[in-house]
């Protein structure tokens, strides 16, 4: 079971940005409550507090995660992660290391193309690739706009420093989203961690039949 601060947490993540009052509505807590884990958040520098105008009444106060924060989620072992790629490029320069990740990629699509085999929509797919790449701590979910279309979220990334050693692991990512999906829709990045969006975002657009 989540501790509530954990669950804060959370709820930052996976929101951006927020008001106390509004995640005492979700979590079913009083606004005092969750202000006194958020202040104690702030005093480790893991949130911060923004004021945003408002009308003529005072401005709305909204709480966000800072960088510090990113040691409360999985990392993949960032330290072991990095001395790998920089091994792996020394010792078999970039085509070697664009092999690996490529041998990375081609398992995980073996993966979900066997999770989804029987899905039979768009949203049923990207529900169950939401879940697999949640299991391996990238927090995603599905998204829908007002207008119907569909958003593949991912709310933490567990190898963002392995992404900013290696490039090639975001593009093989993408790539993979599209192939997959691609009897079906037209896939883009609309948000970019490494861009420096608090998260990554994928639009699908089903194909006009």
């Amino acid at each position: 079971m989540q501790t509530t601060r954990e669950i804060i947490l959370t709820e930052l993540k996976r929101r951006g940005s927020v008001r106390a009052d509004e995640l005492a509505t979700s979590l079913e807590l009083t606004a005092m409550a969750i202000r006194q884990h958020l202040y104690q958040l702030q005093e480790e520098g893991a949130v911060v507090c923004r004021s945003v105008p408002s009308g003529r009444g005072r401005p709305a106060k909204f709480w966000e995660l800072t960088e510090k924060a990113d040691v409360y989620f999985q990392d993949a072992h960032r330290d072991l992660s990095l001395d790998l790629i920089s091994s792996m490029r020394d010792l078999f320069g970039e085509e070697g290391l664009n092999k690996l990740v490529s041998h990375r990629t081609e398992k995980q699509r073996a993966r979900y193309t066997k999770a989804s085999e029987d899905a039979s929509s768009i949203k049923d797919k990207l529900t169950i690739l939401s879940k697999e790449r949640s299991r391996e701590g990238y927090m995603a979910e599905v998204q829908e706009g007002e207008d119907g279309t569909l958003f593949l979220v991912e709310n933490h990334c567990p190898i963002c420093e392995a992404a900013k050693a290696c490039s090639g692991l975001c593009n093989q990512e993408l790539k993979l989203f599209k192939e997959l999906l691609a009897n079906d829709a037209v896939v883009e990045r609309t948000e970019h961690a490494l861009q420096g969006a608090k998260r990554c975002a994928y639009k699908i657009t089903p194909n006009r039949k």
